[in-house]
């Protein structure tokens, strides 16, 4: 097993931690928040404002790249960095979540999944070889095992069948990886066990023991309640060794990350922030606003006071209003930065927090604030 991995820091009261990922595009500081760039692009913002906020890690989506441009067009550029002009890190999923989501067009089986594809029903196959292949051709920095996600509220057969493939999946997973020495990217286990504490624990030991580089914590933020989560990741970080990154996908809210990087969490990502802020609904330290509505009409005032993004240096409340109601693209995209920009500027005050030893403190007050004290 590689160590990808340094601890800087823990804090005295919890098991929020600092940390360096050293990645084959640079090192990444942790914790950190993953922007979502679904199709190679993070959407409605250039590359490089992306980079300019700080960022050096996003996500891609496998199951969309592998339909649509295609891995012979992306390994015709040489890899996803090149395709798309990221010069830095690319955490690609394996598009489990997505066949989950497309339960209607998909068939799982011991061999892998078949479904049809949302775009042209045309059939695949997605296995744990092709789908560590595909990620292999994209030169993802991070790529993530195949998995079986499952919704709340099924029985603990069916979330046993269900783990017994994820555990034969990751086992294969990492064996046709071990192939390619040449591929400098580290592959990650995903942890299931839906919300059925034997099994979160039985995953978390399987997937710890195939030393994975890397683990995921998968299966949360799928619409349970939110003490479900933060029970269900407490109890399950438990059963994972310190010295590996973790990960908890599709989390992207300051309370949701809050109580991840709690308990240790390293990364998490999510579309929430861009794709609310598509709609018009952004960040403030008081929660979140919706720039369209009638009350921002006069305003003179920036989304958040102090903010360096180019809404709030540039533009009023009242002129982010008129690009909404008026459909013009630019408001989009100046939201989509906002909320990027804001997540960044969160994430770096919870690191020296946890530096200062004071992380509790900080997100009793940041809740307190923000509205969501939990």
């Amino acid at each position: 097993m590689e160590n990808i991995f340094t601890l800087i820091h823990k804090d005295l009261l919890s098991n929020a931690r600092t940390g360096i990922l050293k990645l084959p595009h640079g090192d990444v500081e942790t914790p950190a928040f993953m922007p979502v760039g679904t199709n190679g692009t993070v959407k409605a913002l250039y590359h490089s404002t992306v980079e300019n906020i700080g960022y050096n890690l996003i996500l891609g989506n496998t199951y969309h790249l592998y339909l649509r441009p295609g891995l012979e067009v992306i390994k015709s550029f040489g890899s996803l960095h090149e395709f798309s002009n990221w010069k830095h890190n690319i955490l690609t999923d394996s598009g489990g979540f997505q066949i989950f989501s497309l339960s209607a067009f998909r068939k799982i089986k011991e061999a892998g999944v078949k479904f049809r594809s949302h775009i042209d029903g045309s059939y695949h196959e997605l296995t744990p070889e092709n789908v560590v292949d595909a990620q292999m051709v994209f030169n993802s920095d991070i790529a993530m095992c195949l998995d079986v996600c499952t919704p709340p509220e099924i029985s603990e057969k069916e979330a046993r069948n269900a783990l017994n493939l994820t555990h034969n999946w990751a086992k294969r997973s990492i064996i046709h990886r071990s192939n390619f020495p040449e591929y400098l990217g580290s592959l990650f286990g995903i942890i299931q066990g839906n919300f059925f504490t034997e099994l979160r624990k039985e995953s978390a030991l399987t997937i710890t023991e195939l030393n994975f580089p890397g683990i995921a914590i998968g299966g949360l933020s799928v619409g349970e309640p939110f003490s479900v989560y933060a029970d269900m990741l407490a109890y399950t970080v438990q059963y994972i060794p310190e010295n590996r990154p973790l990960y908890v996908m599709g989390i992207g809210t300051p309370e949701y990350i809050l109580e991840a990087v709690e308990n240790g969490i390293d990364i998490f990502d999510c579309v929430f922030a861009t794709r609310t802020a598509r709609n018009g609904a952004v960040f403030t330290q008081n929660g979140m606003i919706n720039l369209k509505k009638i009350v921002n009409e006069f305003s003179r005032d920036p989304i958040v006071e102090g903010c360096q993004c180019t809404a709030c240096t540039n533009y009023s409340k009242g002129y982010l209003r008129h690009l909404f109601k008026t459909k013009e693209i630019l408001g989009p995209m100046l939201a989509s930065e906002h909320n990027l920009t804001f997540l960044y500027n969160f994430l770096e005050d919870i690191k020296t927090s946890i530096q200062n030893n004071n992380f509790i403190n900080f997100k009793k007050n940041f809740l307190e604030m923000y509205g969501k004290k939990k």
